[in-house]
């Protein structure tokens, strides 16, 4: 029999969160703002995530942009770390880069050993490093996260599939290759049927009805915002059964 194939779904609010869970996602990625990227939860949210029955991982980025890190960042990073221990969360999303789109080796070390203890996912930061990703492949084994969420350096996973294969063939037993960006229903067997999928990343949204007046005309909301379906989750599990 093979192996299951598990799916990670990115959540940024109470309700997609709820969403997740009811679907049958096997985890969870605790954001704020997917619509740039994915940011640091706030407290509140990571505090209710806590009481998920399902691992939840959350991201530690400060603020929107790209991913080259001053000492200020790191300083409220590794805060931002302490903050996912103390919510008792499983785990944490990582990266960093240098101005060329390397891995930053000095601020991944410094990140992952704060994080000692928690689970580590190396994110999308890692789309930078490529065409070859076989030095940031290496990087993330020798610092211990267990896995890595990449679309193979494309707007898309299914964009990426060949650099996607081709990581999965380094990475083969040492550490999980997890395709993430533009999985949804319509894309998932094309991805499934050429990877040698563990684990796979997906919001399971749907657009939402846009809100109309004040709300949206100043800018507080999204014009298309989007939120977890549990309706999709159930369907991508099966998908990937």
């Amino acid at each position: 029999m093979s192996e299951k194939i598990r799916l990670e779904v990115c959540v940024d609010s109470p309700q997609s969160l709820a969403a997740a869970i009811e679907g049958g996602a096997d985890r969870i990625e605790l954001c704020a703002a997917l619509e740039t990227g994915g940011l640091t939860p706030s407290p509140g949210l990571m505090a209710l995530a806590a009481r998920a029955p399902i691992p939840v991982y959350a991201m530690i980025r400060t603020r929107p942009g790209d991913f080259v890190f001053d000492d200020a960042d790191v300083t409220t990073l590794l805060a931002d770390i302490d903050a996912v221990r103390a919510a008792g969360l499983a785990g944490v999303v990582l990266g960093a880069s240098k101005p060329d789109g390397a891995l930053d080796h000095e601020v991944l070390s410094r990140l992952s050993a704060h994080a000692q203890g928690l689970g580590t996912t190396l994110h999308r930061a890692f789309d930078l490093a490529g065409p070859d990703f076989t030095d940031a492949i290496e990087l993330a084994v020798e610092l211990g996260f267990e896995r890595i969420l990449t679309s193979g350096g494309e707007t898309t996973a299914l964009k990426g599939l060949e650099a996607l294969a081709a990581c999965c063939d380094h990475a083969r037993g040492c550490i999980v290759i997890m395709p993430g960006s533009g999985v949804n229903l319509d894309t998932v067997g094309a991805i499934k049927a050429r990877l040698p999928l563990r684990e796979i990343h997906s919001s399971c949204s749907v657009v939402s009805d846009a809100p109309a007046g004040k709300a949206l005309e100043l800018g507080f909301v999204a014009p298309r915002p989007k939120h977890t379906d549990a309706g999709i989750v159930r369907k991508m599990k099966a998908a990937l059964a």
